[in-house]
């Protein structure tokens, strides 16, 4: 979370130092800021200052700095509880030194803040100025900022984290107990079912000494885990004596105090159908060119998606710029757990950003009272271009565009009936625009093919191709066929 927050605040306009017991200044490094070789004159340096470390060692950290940090300066913990850090924090800063208890309910996986809760704990009469700049600065982030004390903060935690994560790892070593193949179990699988595995397996997959942690440190728990133990010991006791009345009585009870279980059924609903959603769009993009986001590295990875399977899929990788010969046409897998796909302007992006592409200039002749911007952006609508714009607009024809009439061809009354309508044609031209639209086609799209497209589209609205582009087009093929 140290990590997180150092590239949160750096994105903000802070100045950002680190320091870790450990020493490691390469994670300094990786992330772009110094790291604090001297706390002596770090600390006092600092406008504010964060601890954020494992919860059993949050106040001798404490104690060790907050002495040390200037007057005005802010002194905040991202610790999962706020009882012991906020007494420690009121005790070992010095009075001059605002204190803020801080909460960041997620965790380092989080791409970004927006909507994500976090829970602050301001002081009174300790908290004047910094409160209110640090909840601005949250919420502008996008996030929901909860307000309230640290005896309520750990009375409600005890149950959002306390309960939560000892139910799901309870279920996990139960399933290890029981020697249970999930693997296989997945083939069987109900939308519900993987939901829990997969809140189970994020759980079990993360740093278990934060967990233990979680559990041991807030005295609120132990209170929480007599009652779940005994409600677990009640519901099988029923079961076992096949007390159907006492266990749909006890579902009621549950389902009142719950309140409105039907907007929770709408939004789990909402989730199985998200996944559903998903799943479906990736198998009907199978044969086409797809990008997926890596949630924990952010690579991008774009191209042909050749297969997709519940748990996997196979891409024709795109060859971008700087992309090395050998790789080109990679097949890669990828676990889909990993990854989110991309929207379509996300693609989009991608595309014109990292590949390389063709320019092909079309100069076309357009219907009298015709606007060259509104045919651009019909052109605009064809997917394959990386961007189109007009380079060059010029009124009437120019003189390769003139007619050489042989006048020995005609006599007398023909010849004055020829030169009328080739007079009239004149005028006609002089009274069209000459635009020349420059196309620039994905370099993953055949540029011959799309150019004939967009040629196709403005026939069709009315312009006419000019002689000297077709003549253009005309020794293109003819080299091509060299």
């Amino acid at each position: 979370m140290g990590q997180w927050f150092t590239r949160f605040f750096k994105q903000k306009g802070y100045e950002v130092t680190v320091w870790g017991k450990g020493g490691k200044t390469e994670i300094a490094k990786k992330l772009g800021v110094p790291f604090a070789l001297d706390l002596e004159k770090a600390v006092p340096e600092s406008d504010i200052v964060i601890v954020s470390v494992p919860i059993n060692v949050t106040e001798e950290t404490i104690a060790e700095f907050a002495p040390k940090m200037k007057a005005g300066s802010l002194l905040m913990d991202f610790t999962s509880i706020k009882v012991k850090p906020v007494e420690a924090m009121k005790k070992f800063a010095p009075s001059d030194v605002e204190i803020l208890g801080t909460h960041p309910m997620f965790g380092p996986t989080i791409p970004t803040i927006r909507g994500q809760t976090v829970i602050l704990v301001p002081v009174k009469g300790r908290s004047e100025k910094w409160f209110p700049v640090m909840r601005e600065l949250f919420e502008e982030g996008g996030a929901h900022v909860e307000i309230t004390t640290a005896a309520e903060h750990d009375r409600l935690v005890s149950v959002v984290q306390g309960l939560t994560h000892f139910a799901y790892i309870t279920i996990g070593t139960t399933i290890d107990r029981l020697d249970f193949d999930i693997k296989k179990s997945r083939k069987f699988v109900s939308p519900v079912y993987a939901i829990m595995l997969d809140f189970v397996g994020r759980i079990l997959g993360q740093n278990p000494y934060l967990y233990a942690l979680i559990q041991m440190e807030n005295p609120g728990v132990l209170e929480v885990h007599d009652a779940f133990i005994k409600e677990c010991e009640e519901l099988s006791r029923l079961v076992r004596a096949h007390d159907e009345e006492s266990f749909v009585k006890k579902m009621k009870s549950a389902a009142r105090k719950y309140g409105d279980t039907a907007h929770a059924l709408r939004k789990s609903d909402k989730l199985i159908n998200s996944r559903i959603t998903e799943y479906e769009t990736i198998l009907n993009s199978v044969g086409k060119v797809c990008g997926f986001s890596h949630f924990y590295s952010g690579k991008i990875h774009v191209g042909t998606l050749e297969k997709a399977g519940p748990d996997e899929i196979v891409l024709t990788k795109l060859v971008s710029k700087g992309t090395s010969p050998h790789i080109k046409n990679k097949f890669v897998k990828l676990k889909l757990e990993n990854l989110r796909m991309l929207s379509e302007s996300e693609l989009w992006e991608w595309r014109k950003e990292n590949l390389e592409h063709s320019t092909r200039d079309i100069s076309v002749l357009i219907p009298e009272g015709a606007d060259p911007a509104v045919i651009l952006n019909a052109i605009n609508t064809n997917k394959q271009l990386a961007a189109c714009e007009i380079s060059d607009i010029y009124k009437g024809i120019d003189q390769e565009d003139h007619k050489r009439i042989n006048l020995g061809d005609y006599k007398g009354e023909d010849y004055k009936e020829f030169n009328r309508i080739e007079t009239e044609k004149e005028r006609e031209k002089a009274k069209s625009l000459g635009v020349t639209y420059r196309i620039t086609v994905f370099g993953d799209c055949d540029a011959n093919s799309v150019e004939a497209d967009v040629t196709a589209l403005l026939c069709g609205l009315g312009c006419r191709i000019r002689k000297k582009n077709l003549k253009q087009k005309e020794k293109s093929e003819a080299e091509r066929k060299i």
